[in-house]
């Protein structure tokens, strides 16, 4: 079923991806440029946990994203127990946020990152937020949905996942089935608007 209505709001949507089958399964693979038009931050999920295989696909995209000097300064911590969830829950209180399925937790390691030499500037933001985007766009072509939340209060993320202090919480991701498939409504600027060549 999930299948089905996949294809429709793609046909819907005018998205071209390429499905392939063997007749048992069935798999939908979309170009670059329809899977970035495709993602968008999901909120409503169904109760349905994600099965950890598909998780871990969503994370080895993280894991291959590229890093300053590749000191890749990163650790995903994926949660799915309920108990745990709840605890986390409390870290950024909204209806929806409670009832998400999934959770992966990406931290920062400011002791292994790589500093600009020339002003100390530390790129452990930017490697995470890259793995990130990674992820988010493979769960997209997995048929699942994500929201990039960083409106939370870390210390209290800190006291439910009790880590060594170098690693910092960045950003948590919810992961799970989307109730609904939408088109995705993205505001954007205008080329025009963000690219000038050779000046600003």
């Amino acid at each position: 079923m999930k299948i089905i209505l996949m294809l429709e709001k793609y046909k819907e949507d005018l998205i071209y991806c390429k499905i392939i089958s063997d007749g048992s399964k069935t798999k939908i693979i979309m170009h670059f440029k329809e899977l970035i038009k495709s993602r968008y931050a999901v909120r409503t999920y169904h109760e349905n946990k994600v099965n950890p295989t598909l998780i871990k696909q969503v994370v080895n995209a993280g894991r291959l994203a590229p890093s300053a000097a590749n000191r890749q300064p990163w650790k995903f911590i994926a949660v799915d127990d309920d108990e745990i969830l709840n605890k986390i829950h409390a870290a950024y209180p909204r209806e929806w946020f409670a009832k998400v399925p999934n959770l992966i937790i990406v931290y920062g390691n400011h002791e292994e990152s790589w500093k600009r030499s020339f002003d100390g500037k530390d790129h452990c933001d930017i490697d995470t937020a890259i793995a990130i985007d990674h992820m988010t766009l493979a769960a997209t072509e997995l048929g699942l949905g994500t929201c990039w939340v960083c409106h939370f209060n870390p210390q209290l993320i800190q006291e439910v996942i009790q880590n060594e202090p170098y690693w910092e919480p960045m950003a948590i991701l919810t992961i799970g089935y989307p109730v609904e498939l939408k088109a995705p409504h993205k505001k954007r600027k205008t080329i025009e608007e963000v690219l000038s060549f050779n000046g600003w």
